[in-house]
């Protein structure tokens, strides 16, 4: 990017875009695309990544400084090398895990993360740095797979506000399903480098939320890139993984592709500014190193274990990769997961759990073991429960357990609102996804059809409290959707089901498996059949029937709000709360201009709501966002972004908050 001059940046975008829509070839690990009849843009990767800056070559007059070279560096799909095989000498090595899921850029193997999104489209949409960055469309191999728990030191301006009262933990929550976490990071002071790069990754950051989506072409994004990049050679994986989610949400969002959620683009960016403003503020060395997360999985030898296989789920990730995680439990109830993801699309979503299990000498398939047993002996396990499949690990297939008998029978004990308090204490641990423990057991009965924006879902009765089953997967190639709307014309039917939380204002999940009086079925693989779901006491009103929504805290305002933001930058609010007008003398050097303070309709109707703490942080943003100084001679100076990011964080972390909070709330009976 450097190499460019200001009059190229300037058309930078415009030659993605074009080129995006240019022939493309292959052969031999050359990447070619025809900028035109005569002159070619050629990407040497050998092994499918780009390495180095000068491996992008143009055949254009102004080659080396021209704008194809960046525009193909660009579109150039960001490598992830966490997915990279194990060494196969290494006799103790366990197969290569995937990305952990705060590695947003990186294949997920764990569903929890995995947000399906449309096929990927013909052109590349993901991102590298410029052909003027250090490493072309390579990053380096200390890939992010950060699991560190969120510990992050929060805004000073204005300070981050606590949930709203009234919510509080169960004083003590069951935990037996829930694996005991190995050790993620080390406790090592922050070093002067690693601060640095995170400053790097704020200021990036800021100037991104700054210009919005809209704003945010390939000159702030490669800015962001390059910051990414710095922040994985100082060994800041954590934030530097939420950088380059943040990148591919951009990208997703310009190319206004299916799979694109805002919300996910704003969760992707809190977590970048809060991870690196916490790494630029002093504090403890424990709380640095879970700021910083870490590069690897840590695989622990865990012995011999007898294992009975739960359920198994596809996974279909926006980064182009697929297959299947299978769920097993030992006796005393944690869980462990057996993956099977790798590049692909739909079909090897659909396809891999008929693929053998890859550990031992077992032949059972995933769908075999979800019902099935194993013994596994020299096991290695990493923290978050993810099974090693090394040369030196033994497997074989053992008898299975149903779900209502032990010791599986036991994950279904435990109160459901026990369930939820450890879901959302894990979720605040950043542990949820790695470990399970937003999985919920229930035994449930079917009672209607609830209408939504997004799609019908199910309304079940469990444990005296009403709870929305939402299909976990939309993709029309798998069985989710399917299945819900077959459920949905067998109310009445008691079912023992196994779902993931979704925290929401009222009690919602994605539902994963069933087990029905025809058998246990695994809903994103399974297609159920009319006989499976004949209701054995079927209600008085069998057909579907609307549900009113339950009503809640108005905190969509706010989150509204942020989510503006992130779309069009700080402008989305600047029309709100105006600048005051100049009033001072051009030879008087003026303090710092502050907008005035007005009452907008968001506001009052959160502090008629009782919120009156999000109320202050949504006026906080406003102000922060028009608010301008005025230089010596009376001319206005540019506007304080680093404040308008701590406003804007500030009301992030508190929407989290308060949602926690609000669903602790709604799951009680």
């Amino acid at each position: 990017m450097a190499a460019l001059s200001p009059r190229l940046r300037k058309r930078l975008d415009a030659a993605v875009e074009k080129l995006a829509a240019r022939p493309v070839t292959s052969d031999g690990g050359i990447c070619r695309i025809a900028v035109d009849d005569e002159t070619f843009v050629e990407l040497h990767a050998p092994g499918g990544t780009v390495a180095a800056e000068d491996a992008i070559r143009c055949g254009c007059l102004l080659a080396p400084a021209c704008v194809h070279r960046a525009a193909a560096a660009t579109l150039a799909p960001i490598v992830d090398d966490t997915s990279a095989p194990a060494p196969s000498d290494a006799p103790d090595q366990p197969s290569p895990p995937a990305p952990d899921e705060s590695d947003a850029t990186a294949p997920l193997t764990d569903p929890t993360e995995a947000r399906t999104s449309a096929p990927p489209a013909a052109a590349p949409t993901g991102s590298a740095p410029p052909a003027a960055a250090p490493t072309g469309s390579a990053l380096p191999a200390s890939a992010l797979t950060s699991s560190a728990p969120t510990s992050s030191a929060l805004p000073s301006s204005p300070p981050l506000p606590s949930a709203p009262t009234g919510y509080a933990l169960p004083a003590s929550a069951p935990t037996s399903s829930a694996p005991t976490p190995l050790p993620l990071t080390t406790s090592a002071p922050t070093t002067p480098p690693q601060a640095a790069a995170a400053e790097a990754l704020w200021q990036a950051a800021v100037l991104v939320l700054d210009a919005g989506v809209d704003g945010a072409g390939a000159v702030l994004q490669a800015g962001l890139l390059r910051a990414a990049h710095t922040a994985r050679l100082a060994a800041l994986p954590r934030p530097a993984a939420a950088a380059i989610r943040t990148v591919n949400g951009l990208r997703a969002a310009r190319a206004a592709e299916p799979g694109h959620r805002t919300a996910e683009l704003a969760d992707a960016l809190a977590e970048l500014l809060s991870t690196a403003y916490g790494l630029r503020r002093p504090g403890t060395p424990d709380a640095h190193a879970a700021l910083r997360g870490t590069a690897r999985r840590a695989y622990a030898p865990g012995g011999s274990l007898r294992l009975y296989g739960l359920f198994t789920e596809p996974v279909l990730t926006s980064t182009g990769h697929a297959g299947v995680v299978t769920w097993t439990a030992d006796a005393a109830g944690r869980l462990y997961t057996v993956p099977d993801v790798a590049p692909g699309g739909p079909a090897r979503a659909r396809n891999a759990g008929d693929r053998a299990v890859r550990m031992g000498d077992t032949a059972l398939t995933h769908r075999d073991l979800a019902r099935a047993g194993l013994v596994v002996s020299g096991a290695t396990v990493s923290a978050d429960g993810r099974l090693g499949a090394g040369r030196s690990v033994r497997a074989a297939a053992a008898a299975g357990a149903d779900w209502t008998e032990e010791p599986l029978a036991a994950l279904w004990s435990v109160p459901v609102a026990h369930q939820v308090a450890r879901a959302l204490a894990a979720g605040a641990a950043r542990a949820t996804r790695a470990t399970g423990e937003d999985l919920l057991f229930l035994d449930a009965t079917l009672t209607g059809v609830a209408r939504e924006a997004g799609g019908d879902c199910l309304v079940a009765e469990c444990d005296g409290i009403t709870v929305r089953l939402t299909a976990a997967d939309d993709h029309p190639e798998l069985a989710h959707r399917e299945n819900l709307a077959l459920l949905a014309t067998a109310l009445g039917t008691r079912v023992r089901a196994i779902a993931r939380l979704v925290p929401a204002g009222h009690p919602r999940a994605a539902l994963l498996a069933v087990r029905l009086p025809a058998g246990r079925h695994d809903l994103g693989l399974d297609r159920l059949q009319r006989q499976d779901v004949t209701p054995t006491s079927p209600l008085p009103e069998p057909a579907p029937r609307p549900v009113r929504p339950t009503p809640s805290a108005p905190l969509h305002i706010l989150r509204r709000r942020t989510e503006q933001v992130v779309v069009a930058g700080r402008r989305a609010l600047t029309h709100a709360a105006p600048a005051r007008p100049h009033t001072t003398a051009p030879h008087t050097r003026p303090r710092h201009t502050t907008a005035p303070h007005t009452t907008t309709p968001d506001t009052a109707l959160l502090r008629r709501a009782g919120l009156s703490t999000a109320a202050e942080l949504l006026d906080a943003m406003r102000r922060t966002a028009a608010e301008r100084g005025r230089d010596g001679f009376g001319r206005l100076v540019s506007a304080d972004t680093d404040a308008f990011a701590r406003a804007w964080l500030a009301a992030a972390r508190y929407l989290d908050e308060a949602s926690t909070a609000l669903c602790r709330e709604a799951w009680r009976t």
